[in-house]
């Protein structure tokens, strides 16, 4: 079993920026991807952004590309994730999740952090 605690969240005003990280811990053997998803009030919880064991590949959602990057340091068993740009639309609560595929499909069995809260006024 692999737990998973994200931290970075919190308050920015529109244009601003964020710094996410996903700290793994336990099992950390994990071959599969890593990523971040997203869940606003009311909403469905969404992909955001995936990258590879190696960190050589990453997949983003149309609407972070080019503000967002993800970033993985295996030797720390963290995944982070920097946030540029902000909009009032990203206000969300961020999760981490892992092993996923690439694609941001989260197989069965696969491991979810608590959330964090990120906030963008206007």
């Amino acid at each position: 079993q692999v737990q998973l605690v994200e931290s970075g969240g919190g308050l920015v005003q529109a244009g601003g920026s964020l710094r996410l990280s996903c700290a793994a811990s336990g099992r950390t053997f994990i071959t599969l991807a890593m990523g971040w998803f997203r869940q606003a009030p009311g909403k469905e919880r969404e992909f955001v952004a995936a990258i590879t064991w190696s960190g050589g590949r990453s997949e983003y959602a149309d609407s972070v590309k080019g503000r967002f990057t993800i970033s993985r340091d295996n030797a720390k068993n963290t995944v982070t994730l920097q946030m540029n740009s902000l909009k009032p639309e990203d206000t969300a609560v961020y999760y981490c999740a892992a092993p996923i595929l690439l694609t941001g499909y989260v197989p069965p069995g696969a491991n979810w952090g608590q959330g964090t809260q990120v906030t963008v006024s206007s």
